[in-house]
């Protein structure tokens, strides 16, 4: 089984690239002199000092791996791709909750750029895959845990 391909714009490609780099080059040093410390407290089998950094160490190599497979697999958005009629990865995308008649504009990305703080929605979440391949001008129904909620497709842009 293959892994899965990660769609990234190519700002999202240079954040892991250099949280990568960040990790290889200066994290691994500072946690391996935690655990060189932690060694010359004595003991190990009762230090949590050494547990800690020993934990730390385990996440920090298990997301150097991650990052190293989202890398290798990354399809990258090709701004000259993303099209202005209808909705794919890379397009922004305002929407009106007909509801209450507000607006509201989000960018469809990979799930590895997803940030909604920055209104940045995958496109596996459930708005994401609702406004996917729709038009401008189109209703898509998205069910969430309190119902469906009803947004119009206002524009599209790249």
């Amino acid at each position: 089984m293959g892994d899965k391909q990660v769609i990234l714009t190519p700002e999202g490609l240079k954040k892991l690239e250099e949280e990568l780099e960040f990790l290889k080059s200066t994290k691994r040093g500072q946690v391996a002199e935690r655990i060189k410390q932690a060694i010359d407290y004595g003991d190990i089998s009762e230090n949590s000092e050494y547990e800690d950094a020993k934990n730390e160490q385990a996440f920090v190599e298990g997301r150097i791996i991650t990052l190293e497979k989202m890398i290798r697999n990354a399809k990258l958005i090709d701004e000259a791709e993303i099209q202005t009629d209808v909705v794919t990865v890379g397009s922004k995308v305002l929407l009106k909750d007909l509801d209450d008649n507000s607006e509201f504009e989000y960018t469809i990305v990979g799930s590895a750029e997803a940030d909604p703080s920055q209104s940045k929605i995958s496109n596996e979440s459930p708005v994401g895959k609702a406004v996917l391949g729709k038009n401008k001008g189109e209703t898509v129904e998205v069910q969430v845990p309190m119902g469906k909620i009803k947004y119009q497709i206002l524009d599209i842009k790249k």
